[in-house]
């Protein structure tokens, strides 16, 4: 062999290494997300691709759709999910790594009108109860943070008095339902409710009455790129990115 026809062959050789080593730094991270998790993932996601060049990818489907995946054991290297039912069942069926869930975020509920409407006074309890006594109607969403709502109700001793004017969201944000005339003012996750089109946010809950729900990330048991999963988890629970939860109109987990 030629010493030109040498150098070539280590050239070409060099060249197929790096391009072996670009694809497994660069290997798609998949993650499943539902509606409650979306926004802060997406945050999450965009600055972890900033810092390692990694690609994320991101799966969105609820409740059925979602579970049919997880079933199917499509192709996915994390998921998130409500803690701690969501992702302990996930753990009891084999489907997520036992040990890799860990809490990344919370949120509770906030609330919103349709732009431009009488933007009623939320912020104490008692303002609140108004509020939701005054209304024509009130939209929430039937899981999630959305089944704080009966109780909260309950609690305030209203329950009776609204439960005719209640309606539960299928398939769609309650502030669609808003920002359409569907209902007059709307209840869900802080991070879902807003910022939506057609509808003015008025805060989250009072806090004395703010219950939040939990969310956190786990491993998937089909995941073909386990290093990768456990680096963006990691990523996602270094309090150095807290900002990031903030940003999505989450919070950080409690201390």
């Amino acid at each position: 062999m030629t010493r030109r026809m040498m150098l070539l062959v280590a050239g070409v050789a060099a060249a197929l290494a790096a391009s072996a080593h670009a694809e497994v730094r660069a290997a798609d991270i998949i993650v499943y997300a539902n509606q409650g998790a979306l926004s802060g993932i997406r945050d999450l996601a965009a600055a972890y691709e900033q810092a390692t060049g990694d690609k994320v990818v991101i799966v969105t489907a609820q409740g059925a759709a979602l579970m049919a995946k997880i079933n199917a054991n499509e192709p996915a290297d994390v998921v998130t999910g409500f803690l701690p039912e969501g992702l302990d069942d996930l753990v009891k069926r084999g489907k997520a790594v036992d040990g890799s869930v860990v809490e990344f975020a919370r949120a509770g509920n906030g609330v919103a009108v349709r732009a431009g409407a009488r933007k009623p006074d939320i912020s104490t309890a008692e303002a609140f109860k108004r509020a939701m006594l005054d209304a024509k109607s009130i939209g929430h969403s039937g899981n999630g943070t959305g089944l704080y709502n009966t109780a909260l109700f309950q609690r305030l001793g209203i329950y009776e008095e609204i439960k005719d004017k209640i309606k539960i969201s299928e398939g769609r944000p309650v502030a669609s339902y808003v920002a359409s005339g569907e209902v007059e003012i709307g209840i869900q996750q802080t991070n879902v409710i807003q910022p939506f089109p057609g509808t003015d946010y008025l805060g989250p809950l009072p806090p004395e009455l703010m219950e939040y729900g939990r969310f956190g990330a786990a491993v998937m048991t089909v995941s073909k790129n386990r290093e990768g999963a456990q680096s963006l988890i990691k990523f996602m629970t270094d309090p150095a990115n807290h900002a990031l939860i903030r940003k999505s109109g989450m919070e950080p987990p409690a201390k």
